[in-house]
């Protein structure tokens, strides 16, 4: 395999979202996409040339990983402009921490506490686990076509472009004796061919809407609101049957309340004696 092969073909992932970013400018939203393959893959190429930069003979390594973060740099702006707010926040976290403070560590642990071949052992490693991310990343899109039953916001141009990639890389692992290159892409071949029997299964089936889905979800709301009411009014008409139930009974118990009132009050009238005229009987000694 001639170096600049793997370059082509890299070259190609890199441009493969192209048609999906086209989607999101006629729609002037990035609803429905997500960043984080995005995100994990400009990290995923920093550290790459991070990797490169340690070792030697590794110029194609370095020059691919160069345009790509420039290439997903701008995939990742473009997706933030026109993002909704929640989506934007939740890519902005991703990025900070990263970008910023991952890759930061990375530099600063291995910087300070490794030195030499030890170095380069510690980062190929990390580059191996952060590969296997980027394969891992569109997991979630995957998840996203089986849920609605459409292939929409998963181009088959990448999963195809994807797979290639992953062959290609694996060879020029396997040449240069470098297992950290070799390793994550029988992974990412392996992810790749899932994604395109995924779009073969799914390309003709009708797919499941917004809409639809959001229809399911009012109806079910609907239905508990209905069920709510339902209680509520039983426990109105239990209310209800108790409030009539005491204005019957309450005009009796006034008016046997008037009743003994009256009792009292005669019980307690004091009699009038008639007048008796007073009699004085002087006695004379």
């Amino acid at each position: 395999m001639e170096e600049g092969d793997g370059n082509v073909v890299s070259f190609m992932v890199f441009l493969a979202p192209l048609p999906t970013f086209y989607k999101v400018y006629k729609k002037k939203s990035s609803e429905g996409f997500q960043s984080a393959p995005y995100v994990v893959g400009l990290f995923s190429a920093m550290l790459w040339i991070y990797y490169a930069l340690l070792k030697t003979n590794t110029m194609l390594l370095l020059t691919i990983n160069c345009v790509g973060c420039f290439i997903q740099t701008f995939y990742i702006c473009f997706f933030l402009f026109y993002a909704p707010k929640k989506t934007r926040m939740e890519s902005l976290k991703l990025i900070v921490l990263l970008i910023v403070i991952g890759f930061g560590l990375v530099i600063f642990l291995t910087q300070f506490f490794a030195s030499g071949v030890d170095r380069v052992v510690i980062v190929g490693w990390i580059c191996l686990v952060f590969s296997l991310c980027v394969f891992v990343a569109p997991l979630g899109v995957m998840r996203q076509v089986i849920k609605t039953k459409s292939v929409e916001y998963m181009p088959i141009l990448l999963s195809v472009a994807l797979t290639l990639n992953a062959v290609t890389w694996f060879f020029y692992g396997i040449f240069l004796g470098d297992f950290n290159i070799a390793i994550p892409n029988v992974f990412g071949f392996t992810f790749g061919v899932i994604q395109m029997i995924l779009y073969m299964v799914y390309k003709n089936k009708k797919p499941v809407s917004c809409e639809t889905m959001s229809e399911v979800k009012i109806s079910e709301m609907e239905e508990q609101k209905i069920s709510q009411l339902e209680d509520q009014k039983a426990i109105d008409n239990v209310k209800l049957h108790g409030a009539l139930t005491c204005s019957d009974i309450l005009p009796v118990v006034d008016q046997l309340n008037e009743k003994k009132h009256d009792a009292v009050l005669v019980a307690v009238e004091p009699q009038v004696l008639p007048n008796v005229p007073n009699h004085i009987i002087e006695v004379t000694v």
